[in-house]
């Protein structure tokens, strides 16, 4: 058997050095100070109104209305005419609360109308809503409300030679749901279909009423019209189904259109079941239990888990070289229900250890024998779990395996030959740095045309291209530009257009603001179907016609606009934020500042929040807020209230938040910063920003700067008093990676690389430690499951090695993210206090 190699966190009973105590704090009242500053967030909470609405369609997308809040406690019904391009208040709210009250509804108020269930009918002249547990019915023009009586469900009324017909509900405990909206004009009955018997009533949706129905996989729902015949039928899927029913349904199925493989024992036609048995695989076939594999062992076994073929002919099987656990451990020291401590262990595989090496045979059921598949396109996968992802096609006659070479410089979609096993490449991404495999390998298969939407750096920035699967070669590059795909939103196979959000398309905006976009496979056709100079989220209405695009920036509220689909030209608007409530609080907006990086030419975006009371007479120390991971951007852009970034300005600190190069979403060269250096972390970006900032800004004091992190901003915090402590003199590191090789494999392999080389050792804290100068307070949890919380305890010994002076807190009962519990943030920020004021 393969030995289990255990890392062991020694228990701590108090390991905290110098004066760690929250009453310890600089002259001044801090205690007041910070309790002022919590209130930050009750201040300004519901003090945003206008920015968000659930828009409701009608069925011929011509119509919308939507509640929206306009008031700490009110809100107002708007109905839009699509056609036309208005907006106006959708009926009298005081005439309708009067009618409601009249009908015997209790303490109805004209501007807190929560009406349920809303849908327009009658070709917009009237809406139907659910009040009190009762259904009624409101004339627009009029205000006119009147109740509605709704049929009782009958099974009696199913006619039995129609259910007959229905397809049946498959017996299963997997827990799921199906939403129900009726988008048309009539009541529609809801029947349960059990395996055996009648259908069951389940009560009545009525027109535009939404219901989520609790259920099981596999279950079958069909809703009836007034007469037997039904008018859809839905089967119950592991992820959740949203079944919207218009005048377009037929009796249907509701199933995926493109192939699911199946991942499970039993085959898709339900006539073979494959078992593992000490450690090879049997075909269990009418009864009998035939061997399929004999060369399994206990270090060398095949898996469970199977990808079947949709003809049900053949399947792909797993065969695992283990690997030896990788086990953590650490102490709960004060666990709620008894004394002693408990110590828990958790197989956790850091950069450098040895990972199960996954091979893949081919069974084809009829010959009963496993095929061993050539793995030469394939020899060392990373794969944690020991399991590759499989998709087979439509006919399958090929299973395609994504392929991520340990090391994240070569990435390859291989087609495995139903017939024989030989494997051929379809896609292949080489770099000479890494491959952002987690957010930029993204795939769209179009199994019609036999192609591929594939997404790729290779011409330095990331974006779509449209291959062959035949020939494994690329068609050509669906976009292309000095700018980002940041994510697909829909792809129009009969009109062969993808829907995406990109980034970084016009000179002078924010590159990470996100924008709509269309174009065609072929590259042509490219439009930007959204304006606004902020960030957008859309939400498109329920034919595509058009979309509700709401907008913001980190200063400017949310707008919300009506745009058409087809050009994206404006219909009309339909909310503008009202922020003057929070603006009263004393809550200040950020403000956002471009300043030239490291280079003197490359642009790095930033913001700056200042204290409510903010002197421009008076000096006030800096506090950076960092997280630089290589795996995305971190500055917000879209608006919000940003209370903890708000709460530590308001203690009298000018807090400024950048992201430098390094790190994600603006081309391979800004990103292959971090490659092998992670201590960089666009520290001499962020800096050069920093003093830019103040050069306009004479109240931040550059004398007193402190910088603040977790997890990977841990790292770079204390890095900070490493490497670059003529800049920065106070650092609270919580949580941190100080060594990436004791933290998780996929991060630190993704940026450093593998096999693990000297890089590891010259990024580390722990090893230049001694070059410590500055305040330092260092935090953990030492319940962490993210980052081992023996790297803080390492580091700490380094210290203590070194003879540096700095202060220490493990935080009891706590995972990752110490600093953010009541207890850390409030010693955070004494922290601070104490040292630059």
């Amino acid at each position: 058997m393969t030995p289990m190699i255990h890392r062991a966190i020694p228990f701590i009973a108090c390991l905290c050095s110098l004066s760690a105590s929250l009453g310890e704090t600089a002259p001044g009242n801090f205690d007041a100070e910070y309790d002022r500053a919590l209130t930050l967030k009750e201040r300004t909470k519901n003090t945003l109104y206008r920015t968000t609405i659930a828009p409701v369609w009608s069925a011929d997308n011509q119509q919308m209305i939507y509640r929206v809040q306009t008031a700490a406690e009110a809100w107002e019904y708007v109905f839009v005419d699509v056609a036309k391009g208005t907006r106006r208040g959708a009926f009298d709210h005081a005439s309708v609360a009067a009618a409601l009250t009249a009908a015997s509804v209790a303490n109805v108020q004209a501007s807190r109308l929560d009406l349920k269930n809303l849908a327009i009918v009658e070709s917009g002249k009237a809406i139907t809503f659910s009040y009190a547990r009762r259904q009624w019915r409101c004339v627009l023009a009029e205000s006119v409300v009147s109740e509605l009586v709704l049929p009782k469900v009958q099974a009696a009324l199913v006619d039995t030679s129609v259910a007959q017909k229905m397809k049946r509900s498959v017996d299963s405990n997997q827990e799921t749901s199906i939403t129900f909206t009726n988008r048309l004009e009539v009541p529609l009955r809801l029947f349960w279909v059990p395996r055996k018997g009648q259908p069951v009533g389940y009560g009545t949706l009525a027109p535009g009423a939404t219901m989520q129905q609790h259920t099981f996989v596999g279950h079958v729902f069909v809703l009836m019209g007034k007469t037997a015949e039904p008018v859809a039928q839905y089967e119950a899927v592991a992820d959740g189904l949203e079944a919207v029913i218009n005048q377009r349904m037929t009796f249907i199925k509701e199933s995926e259109d493109k192939p699911k493989t199946s991942q499970g024992s039993l085959s898709p036609d339900g006539k073979n079941r494959v078992v593992l048995h000490n450690h090879n695989l049997y075909l269990v076939q009418n009864g009998k239990t035939l061997p399929l594999t004999t060369d399994g062992r206990a270090e060398d076994t095949y898996s469970p888990i199977l990808a079947w073929a949709n003809d049900s002919a053949s399947f792909i099987a797993h065969r695992v070289r283990l690997a030896a656990r990788h086990d953590i451990t650490y102490i709960e020291s004060s666990p709620k229900d008894h004394l002693q401590p408990n110590v828990h262990t958790l197989n956790y595989y850091k950069a450098g250890d040895e990972l199960p090496q996954p091979r893949l045979a081919l069974v084809r059921v009829a010959e009963r024998k496993a095929i061993v598949v050539d793995d030469k396109l394939m020899p060392q996968a990373f794969a944690p779990d020991g399991k590759l992802e499989l998709r087979w096609a439509p006919k399958s006659n090929e299973c395609y395996v994504n392929y991520n070479q340990r090391g994240h410089q070569l990435y390859r979609i291989i087609a495995i030959d139903a017939a024989i096993g030989a494997t051929r490449c379809v896609v292949e991404e080489s770099s000479k740095t890494f491959i952002d495999y987690t957010t930029k390998t993204g795939r769209h298969w179009l199994d019609a045309t036999h192609e591929i939407i594939w997404t790729s750096e290779r011409d330095g920035w990331a974006h779509l291209w449209l291959y062959d699967i035949k020939t494994g070669q690329p068609k050509n590059p669906i976009t292309r530009g000095k700018w980002v795909v940041r994510e697909v939103v829909e792809v129009d196979e009969t009109k062969r257009q993808v829907w995406f959000k990109a980034a970084g398309l016009r000179a002078g905006e924010d590159p990470y603001h996100l924008h709509l976009c269309r174009v065609n496979f072929d590259g042509s056709g490219f439009l930007q179907l959204t304006e606004g100079d902020g960030t957008h989220s859309v939400a498109f209405s329920p034919d595509h016609s058009t979309f509700i695009d709401t907008w913001s920036r980190i200063d400017a509220p949310p707008v919300t606009e009506l745009r058409s689909s087809s050009d994206g030209h404006h219909v009309c608007d339909l909310e503008h934020s009202d922020a003057e409530a929070l603006i009263r609080t004393g809550w200040s907006m950020p403000q956002r500042l471009v300043a030239k990086g490291r280079d003197g030419q490359t642009d790095i975006h930033g913001i700056v929040i200042v204290p409510s009371n903010l002197d421009p007479k008076k000096k006030y120390p800096v506090v950076e807020d960092v997280y630089a991971g290589p795996h995305s951007a971190f500055v917000p852009k879209e608006f919000g209230l940003l209370s903890r970034l708000h709460e530590m300005a308001e203690l009298g600190f000018i807090v400024v938040k950048a992201d430098g190069m390094g790190t994600n979403h603006r081309g391979k060269v800004f990103h292959d910063v971090c490659w092998k250096n992670l201590a960089d972390a666009g520290f001499a970006d962020r800096i050069a920003w920093i003093k830019s900032a103040a050069q306009t800004r004479p109240w931040m004091d550059l004398n007193r700067v402190a910088i603040c992190g977790g997890s990977a901003g841990g790292q770079s915090a204390m890095r900070a008093l490493l490497s670059y402590n003529t800049f920065y003199k106070v650092a609270v590191a919580d949580c941190g990676c100080h060594d990436n090789r004791m933290d998780k494999i996929w991060w630190n392999e993704q940026w450093l690389g593998w096999p693990v080389d000297e890089s590891y050792t010259r990024n580390s804290n722990v090893e230049d430690a001694p070059m410590l100068k500055g305040n330092l307070l260092l935090l953990v949890g030492e319940m962490d499951t993210n980052v081992d919380p023996a790297t803080t305890m390492q580091v700490v010994g380094a210290l203590q090695r070194a003879g540096k002076k700095f202060e220490f807190m493990p935080i009891i009962g706590t995972g990752h993210g110490s600093a953010e519990t009541s207890y850390g943030s409030r010693l955070r920020a004494d922290f601070l206090w104490r040292h630059l004021k």
